[in-house]
Order: structure tokens, then C-alpha cells, then sequence
């Protein structure tokens, strides 16, 4: 699951992503959903653990299949509640940074770039099959 946190000005929020074993990339704040939550309340679970940003209110917006290899996640957005972003997981995720949408850093890490293009109204990346949630 990936929270796409959007700032007043339209920037979503990214993390430069530093998981062993994988090339670095950038991802949007976001994990697993645990036992007895809801896909709401893990988004603005992760944003609080991984960025310190307490106060979101989520909205998914769809859910997203890969179908070039196995993986199922979902987008969520929300506007950003003002709380400025720190790196409280610096071994995974550093870095924080507001970046326009039409200028994202690249690489994206995969779940965040399907989640991205899906939120601008894009086709989704190849390798993805998307259920709109809206």
C-alpha cells in the first residue's frame, strides 16, 4: 500500500528506498496492512512510522495487480496535514523530498509508480492491472 501525501502546492511526497538486495529507488510512504486494519488506517500508519507525519486522512483509489510477476497493492491519497516530513527509518527509506508530478525522480520503486500514474489519470506501467476504487 502507498500513500500519495499532497501538498498545497500539488507535490506528492517521496523517499529514496534502501532495501537490501534491491536497486535504490523512490517510493511514496507505504507498507503492509496489518491484522484487524484497514487500508485507510495502515496509510496513515506508514506515514507516521516512516515519515513522522501524523493527521492524514487516506482515500483509496485503486488497487493494483502485477501481472508480470506476483504482488498486490493499493493507492491511497491525502492531503498532507502540514507536519514536515523526517527519515525515522533511515535504513529503508531517506531522504523525504516534495517533487512535482511531472518531474519525479527516477527510478520509482514499482508499487509507487503504478500508484502515481494511476492518481495523474495515466495508463498504468506495463505489468500492472488496476481496479479503480473511486
Amino acid at each position: 500500500m502507498g500513500l500519495i501525501l499532497v501538498d498545497a502546492r500539488g507535490r506528492v511526497l517521496l523517499g529514496r528506498r534502501l532495501t537490501a538486495g534491491e536497486q535504490p529507488s523512490w517510493c511514496l510512504p507505504g507498507g503492509h496492512v496489518e491484522g484487524g486494519e484497514t487500508i485507510e488506517q495502515a496509510a496513515a500508519r506508514e506515514a507516521a512510522e516512516e515519515a513522522g507525519i501524523d493527521g492524514t486522512r487516506p482515500e483509496v483509489i485503486a488497487i493494483g495487480v502485477r501481472t508480470a510477476g506476483s504482488g498486490l497493492t493499493a493507492a491511497a491519497v491525502a492531503p498532507w496535514p502540514g507536519t514536515p516530513p523526517r527519515a525515522l527509518e533511515p535504513d529503508v527509506l531517506t531522504d523525504w523530498g516534495w517533487y512535482a508530478p511531472e518531474e519525479l525522480p527516477e527510478p520509482l520503486y514499482p508499487p509507487s509508480a503504478m500508484s502515481l500514474t494511476v492518481w495523474r489519470g495515466l495508463p498504468p506501467p506495463d505489468g500492472w492491472r488496476v481496479y479503480p476504487v473511486r
